[in-house]
């Protein structure tokens, strides 16, 4: 007897057909032909072929014909039975071989995640000693630069000084000539009071003739005289004291005049110093030499006559006085030269001190024009190594997300809501497998004590919180920021928390992933602008409700809306050679703060089209698009990026009997699981590489045709409510998401595949 799993097999390998074991059968079918040559099993036409076959007789009580018959039927059973087995056999090597492939496969990626991981952190600490280099170089020339302007500073000083002491000089002389003007001014008038004394002296003696009745008239003439002499001697007075003016001012004159000249006067006597010194020197030496000589040579006729008896002793003593005059002139002399040579030293040392002065200030120049030139080649080869760098860890960045794959599916699992009809008896419906092979990517669903198991890139818990959330997708955010095109879903059904997960609340530790996003952008973008970077931002917001695109930053526009409200304008979409998306008369905003950004959020959030279901009082029954448009150029490197980042809050899916709509709001629902089918339809095309992809079946896809294929990153992220009323929504929410993820080629993808086919054996 078979036992279960064999019978599970068997079944598989039934459902399975000719396809799946041609070269299993093929041997299998020999090997029963070469045993009893009556019955060969190929396919499974045979089988059913041998099913069919029924017991004849040549007549009713022929039951010896009957007998043989049913012993070849069991011989032919058996044949089958060993078919089966066989076949089983090999598709248990072939997954045996399949799952050894899987774990060498794993373990090369495992490495070659270390291995990246590993370059990532050594950029990162080289890209950091690079900047700390670039910042102490940077403090060394604005030091040097500081330095330079205070020299320059100082001269243009001293040259303000001299400008102000030769127009001093002038003003002087100025004053000088006036005063001089003056004096001569004085000088002719104290020659007319002189010429006036003398012609009044005249007159008074000829006066003395008359007779005393001009008395009177001589006492007035005397009184006029006293009179001017007093104006004389004022007059002399002034005339003194501007003489002493005069001097004061010729002194200040010369006083300034010696004073500027001074400096030069003194580089003059020292240099004619140092001449003289050097001359006199040479003279003084050249009379002691020429002193020497001659009392060298007097000694020599000194001690001739000494030898000589004839010479007198007159002679002898003339000699002896022109001996001793000449070593008291040779002492004088020598004197004199020891006087000198510490003169002479120290006009030496005063030289040699001025022209160490000059070279060390022309080398202290040159050196630090060397200086600033060799910090400005480090700077510069500084910032071709961050430049360099930022281009390796974007490759090595957008290789990391590829290893990972270029379509993702992440899941969440919301909490349990206090006023949900979830009680404690029904039992928990969604658990996580504790293998440590599924651990944080597996998630099972239990429904009618039957249970389901799906297996996604990661799995977050009712617990996991918005910073958790973030954090793996923080990457895919950067990926937008270096130029590549993401896209990030929330799918879900009502109720299940995708705005939550999406837009968050206004407290700071439940903010969605539009709001964090947005700020890590911003963050980034000013922290390149060290490197050169400058980017522009532009921001749109559109919801598709009923196959109709909306503009949400509209002015004045309801969320209020049924099925039969119509737009006022037909916003067409339209795709350019470069695959950029334009959608008609749009509303684009530059963006240049995340304030910016949560004010238009604010508005589009107002705007959006909601209605009533029987699952959720206020669901979002449209697609919410927002896009951000992303235009980076580094100045330095003339280097250009164009990135766009799309998060997606999609309409709320349920199926037609769950939400109980009718009407308007069945028309909704119509249009929101044709869209969302639309989705699938396309990313499963994608993955199978498929000529026609059929984007144009929704205006959704058709809108993020361009984000969608290429080198472009997908993340939907699927929201299940975890309580016993929403399994059945859950379940196919699981379902669609997992035909998503089935969707990418790589080993996360292929063991996703492997459970799925595993779990519909095991329950159809």
């Amino acid at each position: 007897m078979v036992g279960p799993a064999r019978a599970r097999s068997v079944l598989s390998a039934l459902n399975a057909g000719a396809n799946h074991g041609d070269s299993a059968a093929a041997a299998v079918s020999t090997d029963a032909g070469s045993s009893g040559g009556r019955m060969e099993f190929g396919s499974r036409e045979d089988v059913e072929r041998l099913l069919a076959e029924k017991m004849k007789g040549k007549s009713k009580n022929d039951y010896k014909g009957k007998s043989e018959q049913m012993i070849e039927y069991i011989k032919k059973l058996r044949i089958c039975t060993r078919w089966y087995i066989e076949l089983e056999d090999g598709y248990l090597a072939e997954q045996e071989k399949l799952r050894s492939m899987y774990e060498a496969e794993e373990k090369r990626r495992a490495e070659i995640e270390t291995q990246m991981s590993n370059k990532v952190e050594e950029l990162d600490t080289m890209i950091q000693e690079i900047r700390q280099q670039y910042g102490t170089l940077l403090v060394s020339f604005r030091k040097e630069e500081a330095d330079k302007l205070a020299i320059l500073k100082a001269y243009e000083e001293e040259k303000e000084l001299r400008v102000a002491a030769e127009s001093s000089r002038a003003a002087l002389a100025e004053e000088l000539e006036r005063v001089s003007h003056d004096a001569k001014r004085f000088s002719d008038q104290l020659k007319m009071v002189q010429d006036t004394n003398k012609r009044l002296q005249e007159y008074n003696t000829s006066l003395q003739q008359y007779n005393s009745n001009l008395q009177a008239d001589v006492v007035k003439n005397g009184e006029a005289i006293s009179k001017l002499q007093k104006e004389k001697s004022a007059m002399m007075e002034t005339l003194a004291s501007l003489r002493d003016h005069a001097n004061s001012v010729k002194n200040q004159l010369e006083s300034s005049r010696s004073s500027q000249q001074e400096a030069i006067r003194q580089k003059e006597e020292l240099t004619k110093e140092v001449g003289c010194l050097r001359s006199e020197l040479r003279q003084v030496r050249d009379d002691r030499d020429h002193s020497l000589a001659q009392v060298q040579s007097l000694s020599v006729e000194v001690a001739n006559y000494k030898e000589l008896s004839g010479k007198s002793l007159k002679d002898l003593d003339i000699l002896i006085t022109k001996t001793t005059a000449l070593e008291e002139t040779c002492i004088s002399q020598r004197e004199q030269l020891q006087t000198l040579q510490p003169q002479f030293a120290a006009a030496q040392e005063k030289l040699k001190l001025a022209d160490i002065t000059a070279i060390e200030a022309v080398t202290t120049n040159e050196k630090q024009k060397r200086t600033v030139k060799d910090l400005q080649d480090r700077l510069s080869d500084a910032e071709f190594q961050i430049s360099e760098g930022e281009k390796l860890r974007k490759k090595l960045h957008n290789t990391i997300l590829e290893l990972k794959g270029n379509i993702r599916v992440f899941c969440r699992v919301r909490p349990v809501l206090g006023y949900s009809d979830c009680s404690e008896k029904e039992g928990a419906v969604v658990s996580y497998p504790t293998a440590l092979e599924f651990a944080g990517r597996g998630i099972d669903l239990t429904n009618n004590a039957q249970k389901y198991s799906f297996t996604f890139d990661k799995v977050f818990n009712h617990e996991a919180s918005q910073e958790d959330v973030f954090i793996e997708i923080s990457q895919l955010v950067q990926s937008a920021l270096d130029g590549y095109k993401v896209c990030i879903f929330a799918y879900g059904q009502t109720g299940s928390g995708k705005t939550y997960t999406m837009m968050g609340k206004p407290e700071p530790q439940q903010k969605g992933l539009i709001p964090r996003s947005l700020e890590q952008i911003f963050q980034t973008s000013q922290s390149l602008q060290s490197q050169g970077w400058s980017y522009k931002m532009q921001a749109s917001m559109l919801e598709i409700y009923n196959e109709t695109v909306r503009d949400l930053l509209v002015p004045g526009r309801s969320g209020t809306l049924d099925a039969n409200g119509s737009a006022s304008k037909q916003y067409a979409i339209k795709h350019d050679s470069s695959g950029n998306t334009h959608v008609a008369e749009l509303t684009i905003v530059d963006v240049y703060s995340i304030k910016d950004v949560s004010f238009l959020l604010n508005q589009a959030m107002q705007s959006r089209s909601v209605g009533r279901t029987q699952i959720n009082e206020e669901s979002s029954r449209s697609h919410f698009v927002f896009t951000l448009r992303i235009s980076g150029v580094n100045t330095s490197t003339e280097q250009q990026v164009q990135g766009v980042l799309n998060l997606i809050d999609l309409a709320g899916s349920e199926r037609l009997a769950k939400s109980g709509s009718t009407g308007d709001r069945l028309k909704e629902t119509q249009a929101i699981n044709k869209s969302l089918s639309a989705l699938s339809d396309v990313i499963f095309s994608i993955a199978k590489k498929e000529d026609h992809v059929p984007f144009r079946n929704s205006k959704l896809t058709y809108l993020l045709q361009p984000c969608l294929g290429g080198d472009s990153k997908t993340l939907m992220f699927v929201n299940i409510a975890p309580e016993v009323s929403s399994v059945g929504e859950s379940l196919c929410s699981l379902r669609f998401a997992a035909r998503v993820n089935s969707c990418e080629i790589g080993i996360p993808r292929r063991q996703t595949q492997m459970r799925s086919l595993d779990s519909r054996l095991s329950y159809g």
